[in-house]
């Protein structure tokens, strides 16, 4: 088993702008990445199949909500604090990123934000510690960028909701005891419902064969006369923009993740290329891998201004939906690109197991998909400066 050497790069000294409590839970999560995870995410990716022991130990780095506040189990940490922490949960693997960040961003916050009293209190604190798991139900086989046209529905029974339909390409569906299902009422709104395991109707088969994002857990929901108690109901937003919101909160940690499966894919190769001789010298004296390696370091600290910038923003409360999908358009489009280059400068031995670059190269080709594809993200930046929307 090799060791995990990864050194972080920071070329612009980065690490001036953040606080001694940045650093500090940001070097927790690396410590346990290292520790936790390194020794063993190939042989899962490999047998593809998610790390459940994990999950402890995932709640313990504040890898669950950890901006919800600490009344409700959460750690009561700013949002630099959840992009670093997923920054480095994504250099070991964007699948355990994907259900860290579902968990945090696409359950947990709905809950917080639009869920009352009673809903914090049942489900927050055991989100919070990994003793439940969650996902969160907004794609459907017909209906992925164009989600306000999902089919999914409930209707008033008089006691209860009756939920009828089916959603895919849901991370933790497999496992999950919860789902945050998004559907449409009698009237065509779009509410949130929280549906829990052992609801009779309600099932989540596992993705199979998948190239991608090999170590998380993937599958369906479906919905046949699920009956859904009334108090399950998120009673403080509706419409589409009540999911979007969940999606700008995760689409922001996706941001900060890619940066570090990029940082691992270019320490990666930058190592190797100082240690792989060729014509009697290391592959690192060559103009061409110099070019590679000088282009890798650029394009990640660009995207770490921009992230951390974008992360003052949040802070402040001042993000915008546009500014979220620009960060997270350009950063994972820097990360596959360097993956690629990264794969390159290894040869042969890129594609091995016995390095982390291809792994990371098949994952991050979700990445670019989920949550808003490349191009969705593209028109949304060209909506927001010109003001006419290309969807239609």
């Amino acid at each position: 088993m090799k060791p995990d050497l990864f050194q972080s790069p920071d070329y612009y000294n980065l690490d001036d702008l953040l606080t001694e409590e940045h650093k500090l839970v940001r070097d927790s999560a690396r410590a346990w990445v290292k520790k936790e995870v390194s020794p063993i995410i190939e042989d899962y990716a490999q047998r593809a199949e998610f790390p459940k022991q994990i999950i402890k130990g995932l709640g313990e780095i504040g890898g669950f909500g950890p901006y919800i506040p600490e009344e409700y189990g959460g750690a009561g940490l700013d949002q630099i604090s959840y992009g670093l922490i997923m920054q480095e949960i994504e250099r070991g693997d964007s699948g355990v990123r994907s259900t860290s960040s579902v968990q945090s961003s696409l359950v947990m916050y709905p809950i917080w934000k639009y869920g009352n009293e009673e809903q914090r209190v049942k489900y927050l604190p055991k989100l919070a510690t990994g003793e439940f798991m969650g996902c969160f139900g907004l794609t459907e086989p017909n209906y992925g960028s164009d989600p306000g046209s999902m089919i999914t529905n409930f209707k008033d029974m008089g006691d209860h909701y009756l939920l009828n339909g089916a959603k895919m390409w849901i991370s933790n569906a497999p496992f999950a005891d919860i789902a945050v299902v998004w559907a449409k009422n009698e009237a065509g709104r779009i509410h949130g419902l929280i549906v829990e395991r052992g609801m009779e109707g309600f099932s989540t088969p596992e993705t199979h064969n998948k190239w991608s994002l090999r170590a998380s857990s993937t599958g369906e929901l479906i919905f046949d006369n699920v009956k859904v108690p009334k108090e399950n109901l998120l009673p403080n937003k509706s419409g589409l923009g009540a999911p979007l919101g969940c999606l700008d909160s995760a689409r922001y940690g996706i941001a900060w993740g890619a940066i570090g499966a990029a940082m691992d894919c270019y320490d990666t190769a930058l190592r190797y290329a100082k240690e792989r001789i060729q014509f009697d010298k290391p592959i690192a004296g060559t103009q061409l891998q110099q070019k590679k390696l000088a282009e890798m370091i650029t394009e990640i600290t660009k995207a770490q201004l921009l992230t951390w910038r974008l992360g003052v923003l949040r802070n402040e409360g001042r993000a915008t939906t546009a500014q979220i999908s620009m960060a997270k358009r350009n950063n994972v489009d820097m990360a596959i690109n360097i993956a690629r280059e990264a794969r390159q400068i290894l040869g042969g031995m890129g594609i091995t197991g016995e390095y982390s670059i291809m792994r990371h190269m098949m994952n991050l080709e979700s990445v670019i998909t989920y949550e808003g594809t490349h191009d969705i993200h593209l028109l949304i930046t060209g909506m927001d400066i010109t003001g006419i929307p290309a969807f239609k």
